[in-house]
């Protein structure tokens, strides 16, 4: 894999390369999805038609992701963009790591946690890569350009960081510091961003009601 697609910097953002572990592979799982489609929206290969997600380009990506995304874009009755990141979105996150532990960028080990419950912890080979796009974000979030020069591709990567909420990337103060800039960059991505939002917003709430049904 010589250059990294949008999907790929979203799952290393989210991985704790401290800890070797994904946080969170429900959150990723989405992250993932959304970030494939912003990508192909990037690439002209997606569009908005009223709404729905539309094949607007020929031929492969030369991105296994993205090309199978495309496949099924290609092959499914006309959806929402919200029911194209809800979609697969653990087969996707595991495709995708399937991709990159292929490609050497991470070494996924899979084990079981007590013996019962199956686990998948990746190593990310260089950590120095996650540093980088660290630093892409914090630029796009915080630099001096208008969000309008910043690049595609640095500013769907923070949008989508802020949307799921990745709190080592982007801390809360700063999406509530930055809320005007992230809706700018935002909307470089096209229409997949604000729909994982809302998603992501539907799992917090699931979750906080789990939380308060188990501790009443």
């Amino acid at each position: 894999m010589t250059k990294l697609s949008l999907p790929a910097k979203a799952y290393l953002l989210a991985c704790d390369v401290g800890k070797n572990k994904l946080r969170d592979r429900q959150r990723t799982g989405l992250m993932i999805r959304g970030a494939a489609l912003t990508d192909l929206v990037l690439r002209g290969r997606v569009a908005d038609d009223d709404g729905k997600v539309a094949v607007s380009g020929a031929g492969p990506t030369g991105d296994l992701v993205l090309d199978e995304m495309l496949t099924e874009i290609a092959g499914e009755s006309p959806r929402k963009w919200k029911w194209w990141v809800r979609k697969d979105a653990r087969g996707t996150l595991e495709a995708l790591e399937s991709q990159l532990d292929t490609a050497g960028v991470i070494d996924m080990k899979t084990g079981r946690v007590l013996g019962l419950f199956p686990s998948r912890n990746p190593i990310v080979r260089d950590t120095a890569t996650v540093d980088r796009l660290r630093a892409s974000v914090d630029q796009a979030l915080r630099g001096p350009s208008p969000a309008s020069d910043v690049d595609a591709g640095d500013a769907a990567l923070t949008a989508l960081a802020a949307a799921v909420e990745l709190r080592d990337v982007i801390p809360g103060k700063d999406r509530r510091r930055y809320k005007d800039r992230i809706e700018e960059l935002a909307e470089r991505g096209g229409d997949a961003l604000p729909a994982l939002r809302k998603l992501f917003r539907e799992l917090r709430a699931v979750r906080a009601s789990a939380v308060s049904s188990g501790g009443s």
